[in-house]
């Protein structure tokens, strides 16, 4: 079972991810609507800080081709895009990408399913990075085609192997999940170890 620790918003947060070593983790670029929004110079030191064998990804909804670029000359290994994605900027991105559907858009699954250069999908609630629980069983009759599949959208060390067991997918996404129960930003180490303790028992 895959894990990915998203929503990074500091250098303490990458030594935190370091020391559980999930597959990949994500840092949102371009959204300022997001609490977890990051400059790409300050991207730059969290990549820095994280372990090379951790697999980092840009999180940005409908980005510009100058956008995408310079998510990719930072150095990230993927790219998951949320909302439409142009042809243009779809043939000219370098690195794998992750497309991202929320429940509300799975009608448009046929569009991006047969391109080469989506490597994944982040299945996700209708409010990305809201925290809030949803219907899974909506996901129960997506077609699986060999490529990555990772299931988001409110999960925490209570509900995700519930969650593994109902949708089965290759890995699991968490943000809210693992963070301080306070509030305050950044990722909570040992809400992280218990996130990923459930997600692979």
């Amino acid at each position: 079972m895959k894990i990915k620790i998203c929503g990074l918003t500091s250098v303490q947060d990458a030594e935190n991810v370091n020391r559980y070593m999930p597959d990949l983790t994500g840092i949102v670029l371009f959204y300022p609507k997001s609490k977890r929004n990051m400059e790409t110079g300050d991207a730059k030191k969290i990549l820095a800080a994280l372990d090379p064998k951790i697999r980092s990804v840009a999180v940005m909804v409908r980005p510009t081709y100058e956008q995408a670029q310079q998510a990719q000359d930072a150095g990230f290994a993927y790219l998951q895009i949320h909302g439409e994605i142009e042809d243009e900027i779809l043939a000219k991105i370098r690195v794998p990408i992750l497309k991202a559907y929320n429940i509300s858009d799975l009608d448009r699954w046929d569009r991006y399913k047969d391109c080469p250069k989506i490597a994944g999908y982040v299945l996700d609630a209708a409010e990305p990075g809201s925290g809030k629980p949803y219907d899974l069983s909506v996901l129960q009759k997506i077609p699986r085609d060999g490529k990555l599949f990772l299931l988001a959208g409110g999960l925490n060390a209570e509900n995700v192997a519930d969650a593994i067991r109902a949708v089965k997918p290759d890995g699991v996404d968490v943000s809210s999940g693992v963070e301080y129960l306070s509030g305050e930003n950044g990722k909570d180490p040992a809400r992280i170890a218990a996130f990923m303790s459930a997600a692979r028992t």
